[in-house]
């Protein structure tokens, strides 16, 4: 990598830490690039996929370390790994923690099996050395500041107070502004019973789609609470993370839930195959956005609504009270129609890879069979 201009030898050491850890303890590795807190660095590293502004040799320095942090944590170090070109702080969604570097005055860290050795000045207190099961404990014993920013919600699933994604501030809808964490003066406890409440709706429903939410999804970041708007968000370079705010309403919380997840899961498959040949132009007009919108955003559109609206057929199949009121049943209407109108412009438009052949294929089978759906009462 050019970034690793200026690394001298500290990078040709952490190239062959993790070249030997491959060999070893390839699940250590594969778990660590799948956090997100590490896999969107590594997305952002490749040519052209972050803004100018983000210093690359910045992006290289921090997923050195939280490599080496993860490796650490799972013992897969063959030795002690010492890094000095360091971020102003280390995350870790599998440990939940966050360790704050520059406010602890730390210059240089050694990774070692299960602990870490970190380096101050005299003036700031000297080395100290912390195990990974003594952090853990928590408590004011540590001999370092370590902050705790994700609550869990459910299994592995957290609410994170904290995240490090570089194109977090990037905005592609025109009614937003990026995605800073933010609670929305809402306690995170608060938000933790909103999420489990739309993911036990899930499971009801769609116990199927949940377990693939385990399998795709590591992390819901806060961007606040608005009462009578929504706004969520993800990045095809952050897979697993969801941008979500707060909402009043339960129904609009595990909507967007399942619709962030689903363009995860789409995010996922675009990092292996273009999907359509024709997927950025021309430009289409979107029935869920106020601009146009190439192919791209209309798959991504019509793929996160197809499962909602079978989440709401379920509901009026089970006999759900919520599914009783008009509301909900213009809801499931409104769905139903934005569908039939992006499926017209995608099956009509769509010049589909190998790969995306098989996408397609099912998005017109659900086209189909909405279209013919009498299930649900006249509204």
């Amino acid at each position: 990598l050019s970034a690793a201009t200026g690394f001298g030898g500290e990078f040709a050491a952490f190239q062959r830490t993790l070249a030997r850890a491959l060999k070893t303890s390839p699940g250590a590795v594969l778990s660590a690039l799948r956090s997100p807190a590490i896999g969107a660095l590594v997305r952002c590293l490749r040519p052209g996929r972050a803004e100018e502004s983000i210093s690359q040799a910045a992006l290289l320095a921090e997923v050195t370390g939280l490599i080496a942090l993860e490796l650490s944590r799972a013992s897969a170090l063959f030795e002690p790994l010492r890094l000095s070109r360091l971020p102003r702080r280390l995350l870790s969604i599998h440990g939940r923690f966050e360790l704050p570097l520059a406010e602890n005055h730390i210059q240089c860290i050694v990774f070692e099996n299960g602990r870490l050795l970190l380096e101050r000045g005299r003036a700031a207190g000297g080395p100290v050395r912390i195990d990974f099961d003594e952090m853990g404990r928590g408590g004011d014993e540590l001999p370092i500041r370590v902050n705790w920013p994700y609550h869990a919600v459910e299994g592995d699933l957290v609410l994170a107070l904290a995240d490090n994604n570089p194109l977090a501030m990037a905005e592609a809808h025109p009614d937003k502004s990026g995605n800073a964490v933010d609670l929305g003066g809402r306690s995170p406890e608060a938000w933790v019973t909103a999420l489990r409440d739309a993911l036990g709706l899930i499971e009801q429903c769609l116990p199927d789609l949940r377990r693939e939410i385990d399998l795709y999804i590591h992390q819901f970041v806060p961007v606040g609470w608005f009462d009578e708007r929504h706004l969520s968000a993800s990045y095809q370079e952050a897979v697993g993370t969801i941008y979500i705010s707060l909402h009043p309403s339960p129904m609009t919380m595990v909507e967007a839930v399942i619709h962030e997840f689903s363009h995860n899961k789409l995010n996922a498959l675009f990092e292996l195959d273009a999907v359509l040949e024709n997927a950025w132009s021309p430009l289409y007009t979107s029935p869920v956005r106020p601009d146009p919108r190439p192919l791209h955003g209309l798959l991504l559109a019509v793929h996160a609504f197809l499962p909602v609206a079978r989440l709401y057929e379920q509901m009026i199949e089970a006999g759900d009270p919520r599914s009783k009121n008009t509301a909900f049943l213009k809801r499931f209407e409104q769905i139903r129609q934005v569908n039939r109108e992006g499926a017209a412009t995608l099956l009509q438009n769509a010049r589909p890879t190998a790969v995306g052949m098989g996408l397609i294929d099912e998005i017109r089978r659900w086209d189909e069979y909405y279209a013919g759906y009498a299930g649900a009462p006249t509204v």
